[in-house]
């Protein structure tokens, strides 16, 4: 070996960025995020990171611990209720955020209740969300039933919007058309309905069922907490 080849060696090393807790699960986010998160597995995360699986495992001691890692990326990411709005307006914009975060993140909606070792951006989170709800007069049992069906409703939009095969527009109208070509009209007058009256309509966007919808939940809690 050359001096020159133990040079180019080390200049190599000294310009591949050290590895840490932080860059693995970072990795595993854009892993999850370009190829879902069943391709996710720790040889898969290594061949990404240019090293060993064992080497991984110096940083997170297994999947569990990576996918805690990452759920509390998420997390984070989700803006918490603002303290100097009002309640339903900080909800607002809470659940807002939420539904973009999860759009860049997909694979993380079945992922979001399922730690049991929760991070601290998990924690703060959810301790937010419950004093805004506090802060509009809930008595415990509703903020409970209210958290949680804000939470479904947020969470099963989105992974509904993700996997819809388009958003509205003109390829909305396509894929409607296709959809409807393929049974009796006569059978389904209703879906016929909502479809050539609706959704083939210019302007339509599955998107804008969401502020509808939050609105809706907002309503009601706001009715329990009088």
């Amino acid at each position: 070996m050359t001096t020159e080849d133990v040079v180019t060696r080390d200049d190599a090393s000294a310009r591949k960025p050290r590895l840490s807790r932080e860059r693995v699960i970072t990795a595993a986010m854009e892993l999850a995020d370009r190829d879902g998160i069943e391709s996710l597995t720790i040889r898969a995360l290594a061949e990404d990171l240019g090293t060993k699986p064992m080497t991984i495992y110096h940083h997170v001691a297994g999947k569990e611990v990576l996918l805690d890692g990452m759920v509390d990326i998420v997390f984070s990411e989700i803006e918490n209720p603002p303290t100097d709005l009002e309640w339903r307006e900080a909800l607002r914009v809470r659940c807002r955020s939420a539904r973009v975060v999860l759009a860049r993140h997909p694979w993380s909606v079945p992922l979001l209740e399922s730690r049991t070792s929760p991070g601290p951006e998990l924690l703060r989170h959810h301790e937010a969300v419950l004093a805004t709800l506090a802060r509009g007069g809930l008595p415990l049992p509703q903020m409970a039933h209210a958290y949680a069906v804000l939470d479904s409703f947020v969470y099963g939009f989105a992974l509904q919007e993700a996997n819809l095969p388009v958003q509205g527009g003109e390829g909305m109208a396509e894929v409607a058309q296709e959809i409807a070509a393929a049974f009796d009209p006569g059978a389904y007058p209703n879906l016929v309905r909502l479809t050539v009256d609706h959704v083939m309509k210019p302007g339509y966007s599955f998107g804008s069922s969401f502020d509808v919808g939050l609105e809706m939940l907002l309503d009601g809690i706001a009715r329990a907490a009088e």
